[in-house]
């Protein structure tokens, strides 16, 4: 009599089995790691209100002729519907080469790279020679570290307000100038003068974050190090260059990183300097916010897509910044 034996299954069959989809995935996940999902709920809600949909809305914006004069509105009682049309890619083909695009974009692009290139080396070259300073067993130090860290304690409106002040004519700067017999310059009313307030008030407002965040690093790097480099006869220079550099390296990356994305978007600074005028002193931010909020009638369309070009600004940036970061991590073994 035959008996059927029932064996394994094959290799070939169990290939054939279908894998979860995704559906089925996700509710196995949820049915295990629900309390998660309900924790990050109310901040992707929040996330998605806030930057989401704003950023959605701005890039069909950008797609658009959409001005003040177009837009939906109410006058007293009366519903005005929108009546802007689709045009495509036309804002930023004006914006990047059209009639007039150096003066509207180029002049304010270059010169937003250079403002944030200076100040972001402004930041970090005197950011961290103070970290070495606070670093040093110095009577009263804690007191310094309160006084240097003001400037970024105190609201950015206060101390650019204040600055205005120093540097209108007749403020402090120039008075000091003048009883020293130096040249006064028009810091509010001369473009090159604009630029260099823009940048001197900026370093003062930014200085102070590079310094904790680097004075922290320096604290985090063993003492070790520094007594086997004195002990093999390493000088100041070169315990500077080997041991506290290398000793900063993520903490400068990282440090780096946020400067120019802050500095690149810095709004506060220019416009509470200069509000609206000063046109070769606006940053792209700045001049986006022009466009749209300080021009009759408002170009929303061309605001948004400013917006946008700078978004892809600073995610190209960042992909290249991270891949020169991964690469030298790699090659320093």
């Amino acid at each position: 009599m035959a008996v059927a034996v029932q064996g394994a299954p094959s290799k070939g069959s169990r290939d054939r089995e279908p894998r979860p989809g995704l559906v089925e995935r996700f509710k196995r996940s949820y049915s295990k790691h629900w309390y998660a999902y309900v924790m990050i709920a109310p901040v992707v809600l929040v996330l998605g209100v806030l930057v989401l949909y704003p950023l959605i809305e701005g890039i069909w914006l950008t797609l658009t002729d959409a001005t003040s004069l177009n837009s939906a509105r109410q006058i007293g009682v009366n519903k005005v519907p929108a009546s802007y049309n689709f045009i495509g890619l036309h804002n930023y083909a004006d914006i990047l080469w059209g009639p007039g695009s150096y003066d509207r974009f180029w002049s304010h692009f270059v010169w937003t790279i250079a403002w944030t290139v200076l100040c972001v080396c402004l930041h970090y070259s005197l950011g961290l020679g103070l970290a070495l300073l606070l670093n040093q067993k110095l009577r009263g130090r804690g007191a310094y570290r309160l006084l240097l860290i003001l400037p970024w304690a105190v609201p950015t409106f206060v101390t650019v307000f204040s600055w205005r002040l120093m540097l209108s004519d007749g403020g402090a700067v120039n008075t000091v100038l003048g009883a020293l017999h130096l040249p006064e310059p028009g810091w509010l009313d001369d473009p090159l003068g604009q630029k260099a307030a823009a940048i001197l008030v900026n370093t003062w407002v930014g200085v102070p974050f590079m310094m904790i965040s680097l004075l922290g690093g320096l604290q985090s790097i063993p003492a070790e190090l520094y007594e086997a480099a004195e002990m093999d006869g390493a000088t100041a220079w070169q315990q500077f260059r080997h041991v506290t550099l290398p000793g900063l390296r993520t903490v400068s990356s990282t440090v780096v990183l946020l400067g120019v994305i802050w500095t690149f978007n810095q709004f506060a600074v220019i416009f509470l300097l200069f509000g609206n005028g000063a046109p070769d002193a606006q940053l792209l931010v700045t001049w986006a916010y022009r466009l749209g909020f300080g021009q009759q009638p408002r170009d929303y369309a061309q605001s948004a897509a400013y917006g946008v070009i700078l978004l892809s600004i600073l995610i190209v940036f960042t992909s290249f910044y991270r891949r020169w970061l991964a690469r030298n991590e790699q090659a320093n073994g």
